[in-house]
């Protein structure tokens, strides 16, 4: 009788705790005023838009386009790694390495800073600036960027994609079709189906985590749809952030762009979505570890030595932000079927 009272108590408080209580939906409320929602659906392209999706897609994946054959976009940004390459610094053209490494390109549409330091003015000038730039594709001019085009078979899908312009096959369409493909990239995660109303699509540990994420201060810079990429702002607040990281040489951020005092040490803040994946972290890789990098930013941006528990907590609802791959980022395109000449013949 007693085994049974006990099974029958520990059944109840189990139900007690499956029912999703008024402060969890006024959390689920308080959040979705506060991050947004990836929606489920989306709004199909019509052809045109379509056709340059494709083609964005399919420069995206392709090596053919760099000036050794050794680099594409898909290089830095790996579909397995949830578009990051798991590298301190991401490397291009001649095996060139950048002074960073790659942020996911998952999400861009709810982003509004592109480049770690905002060095550029859209996700289209960074595409553009890709084509010639030695730590890219390496294409030495313009031209010798559309001569790869044209040597690749771009031709036929340039005018698809463009069938108005006079001149279809110009770096600046290409930049164009990548930047509609990029934006098109998003994960819709369990997080968003509890914004929407779900209670239960995260974790009892996760719903903590949140509370904690907002209670303790990391949602004033990491907030919006994409959890962060909105804003910029200065890498260790309240000391030096190679104190913590011990990292050596230590970035100026903005600052190199800018020539302002205020921008020093100044970058993006990322997105959060799919963060689990993305390790290392920070612009320098100093973070090898999901938890390293929570405990870290609670000291350096927050002035808050985290305990255990806010750290596990924390974690839970960054996992709860992880989605599904998009199917044409998952899988890679058809390449244009032209036979491919070689760099050689451009030398």
């Amino acid at each position: 009788m007693k085994s049974s009272l006990v099974i029958f108590a520990t059944v109840f408080i189990f139900s007690l705790n499956a029912i999703p209580s008024s402060l969890d939906k006024e959390l689920a409320k308080t959040a979705k005023a506060l991050f947004g929602i990836i929606p489920a659906k989306t709004a199909t392209p019509d052809k045109i838009s379509s056709e340059q999706i494709e083609l964005g897609r399919k420069i995206f994946f392709d090596y053919r386009l760099s000036k050794d054959g050794s680099t594409a976009c898909v290089r830095c940004h790996q579909p397995q790694y949830y578009s990051t390459d798991r590298l301190a610094q991401s490397a291009g053209f001649n095996n060139n390495k950048g002074a960073r490494n790659a942020q996911s390109i998952l999400n861009l549409q709810f982003q509004e800073v592109v480049h770690w330091r905002n060095d550029r003015a859209s996700l289209e000038d960074q595409a553009l600036r890709s084509f010639t730039t030695p730590l890219s594709f390496g294409n030495s001019s313009p031209a010798e960027a559309i001569k790869r085009f044209e040597l690749a078979g771009y031709l036929p899908l340039f005018k698809k994609a463009f069938p108005k312009a006079d001149k279809p096959l110009t770096l600046e369409n290409a930049a164009a079709a990548l930047g509609l493909y990029q934006r098109s990239l998003t994960t819709r995660a369990p997080f968003d189906q509890f914004l929407e109303g779900d209670i239960d699509a995260i974790s009892n540990e996760a719903r903590k985590g949140l509370k904690e994420f907002m209670t303790v201060g990391c949602a004033t810079c990491h907030n919006g749809p994409a959890v962060g990429g909105r804003s910029m702002q200065k890498f260790g607040i309240y000391q030096n952030y190679w104190t913590l990281t011990k990292s050596q040489n230590p970035d100026k951020g903005r600052q190199e762009i800018s020539k302002k005092d205020e921008d020093l040490y100044v970058f993006k803040v990322p997105s959060l979505r799919n963060v689990t994946e993305t390790a290392p972290y920070f612009h320098d890789a100093s973070a090898k570890d999901i938890e390293t990098a929570i405990r870290w930013m609670g000291k350096l941006q927050l002035n808050k030595d985290l305990t255990d528990d806010q750290v596990r907590s924390i974690k839970a609802f960054l996992e709860s932000l992880k989605g599904p791959l998009p199917k044409n980022f998952r899988e890679a395109p058809t390449l244009p079927s032209e036979p491919y000449a070689g760099p050689e013949l451009l030398q």
